[in-house]
């Protein structure tokens, strides 16, 4: 999709709406590749929510409301990664400060060779680790001179009336929306604002593949891992704003719309333009890593869902670790600090919780030659991210017997295909019992 997507006479105003990492990575992907650049003086926050420092106070690791009232520096030294286990190696260096350096596509003075903008606007979470993991993300997307509009959109009973209210009226202008998570009911509620004739959909791991899957067959939006149950009565009261989401990011004469994945997209719905992420910002701006010569294991939060059971999970986990000599256990972000301690405890890996989006705590190093993983989004980004490095990238089987009873049945088929329509990685059976 072209940057030149503005109304005659002014630049493509673009706003990206973002609630996890991951997003906020796969839209500075999206924006190195169509060259878009900072807007220019940054608008308010909305009353009472000051744009936070970097990593400040608890939500480097625990919670806490953001205090700061001005932006931060770019990328202040601080620690790395959280250890936990009997492997202390000590913390992971973190992302290098670097100058203000100007975007693909951006000339002297500030002006983009599309003449596109773009404001991030995070809508904060409340899990402490994954807002710890946003607030270097942000600080990324400042150092490469994007605008970051910090949302605290569920601090309260009142934050999402503030929240929408404070950026109404910018929806209204921007010729362009891009969301990490069309199934976020926050993003659903603020498409019914917006008269964007400009859609785009970036990366939010595999759940990417399922919304193109709905959208193609006109299904409603329903994360995998859910569907099969009965909608709950908050469900029912909000399918109108969801039916309504789904009309919006339906190609029409007046609006269209782009996937940018990479994720494998086979059913594409008409009038959909699907365009390749292939990692090029993170390749240009991180590494080559140091690679050594034990493997790693990037670990999921399937258990926390409650597709997988805990006990069989650990159990797999000891067996691969051991079948492959891995040292280090790379957390997912929403993985409970009671499930890792176990593990450390029964297992011997180090426990690492990482301070960014495994693609770029990879790509900086050091890294295992061999990363071992389940079935997961980094099972197709890795080796995008790590191309020509000689990492390879190897993924087991979710085992049938793993799955929980309350697990969606679409579980195993969802699972499998995921590691079936992964490229460039060495698939491993489901690990047995030692």
């Amino acid at each position: 999709m072209s940057p030149r997507a503005g109304q005659a006479g002014h630049p493509a105003r673009t706003l990206a709406f973002v609630e996890s990492p991951v997003q906020l990575l796969n839209v500075l992907e999206w924006a190195h590749l169509h060259g878009l650049h900072d807007p220019g003086p940054a608008e308010p926050s909305g009353p009472g929510r000051a744009e936070p420092d970097a990593l400040s106070g608890a939500d480097a690791g625990g919670a806490g409301a953001a205090t700061a009232s001005v932006p931060p520096p770019a990328l202040p030294t601080q620690p790395g990664p959280a250890h936990i286990g009997p492997a202390q190696a000590g913390p992971v260096p973190a992302v290098p400060a670097q100058g203000r350096r100007l975007p693909a596509g951006v000339v002297a003075g500030g002006t983009a060779a599309g003449g596109a903008e773009l404001t991030v606007v995070v809508l904060s979470p409340t899990d402490p680790m994954t807002r710890g993991q946003l607030r270097r993300m942000a600080d990324l997307a400042r150092d490469e001179g994007y605008r970051v509009r910090w949302e605290e959109a569920r601090g309260g009973t009142t934050a999402p009336f503030h929240t929408i209210g404070g950026l109404a009226g910018s929806l209204r202008r921007a010729d362009r929306i891009v969301m990490g998570d069309p199934f976020s009911r926050y993003v659903q509620l603020l498409l019914t604002i917006t008269r964007a004739r400009d859609l785009v959909v970036v990366d939010d791991g595999t759940a990417t593949m399922e919304f193109v899957a709905q959208l193609a067959r006109g299904e409603r939006l329903v994360r995998w891992h859910r569907k099969g149950g009965r909608p709950g009565a908050r469900d029912l009261l909000f399918a109108p704003v969801s039916s309504s989401a789904r009309r919006r990011l339906t190609p029409s004469d007046r609006r269209r719309v782009e996937v940018f994945s990479s994720m494998p997209v086979t059913e594409i719905p008409d009038g959909v333009t699907v365009t390749a992420n292939d990692f090029a910002w993170t390749r240009a701006r991180f590494g080559p890593p140091r690679i050594t010569q034990s493997a790693d294991l990037v670990g999921t939060s399937l258990v926390e869902t409650g597709v997988v059971d805990g006990d069989r999970y650990l159990e797999a986990v000891r067996n691969l670790a051991k079948a492959h000599g891995a040292t280090r256990y790379f957390a997912h972000r929403r993985e409970s600090a009671e499930k890792l301690h176990r593990l450390a405890a029964e297992t011997g890996l180090e426990i690492v919780r990482p301070d960014l989006p495994l693609e770029l705590i990879a790509r900086r190093g050091p890294i295992g030659r061999t990363i071992l993983s389940f079935p997961s989004t980094v099972v197709h980004t890795l080796p995008l991210a790590l191309a020509g490095t000689g990492v390879r990238v190897a993924v087991c089987d979710i085992d049938p017997t793993w799955l929980t009873d309350t697990a969606s049945p679409r579980a195993q088929g969802f699972l499998s295909g995921v590691t079936g329509t992964a490229r460039d990685v060495h698939r491993l059976a489901a690990v047995s019992p030692a």
